[in-house]
């Protein structure tokens, strides 16, 4: 069964970002992006694969404030 950005409910439950902190990630369906709940970092979804490398990964955009 697919879940979020269309990849499996099985791969969700073993992506992990692979900065230092190691933590968990969620979906970003607007951007298609899977993003690190602890360091922000932003990894894209290509062809249905997530690139989960760090030098792939993209920061969040700067808030202003």
């Amino acid at each position: 069964m697919a879940g979020p950005l269309g990849l499996s409910e099985n791969l969700w439950e073993v992506l992990a970002c692979p900065c230092d902190a190691h933590d968990a990630v969620v979906a970003d369906e607007q951007d298609q992006m899977i993003v690190c709940t602890v360091c922000q970092r932003r990894f894209p979804v290509r062809d249905g694969v997530p690139v989960m490398l760090l030098d792939e990964a993209l920061f969040p955009p700067a808030v202003e404030g």
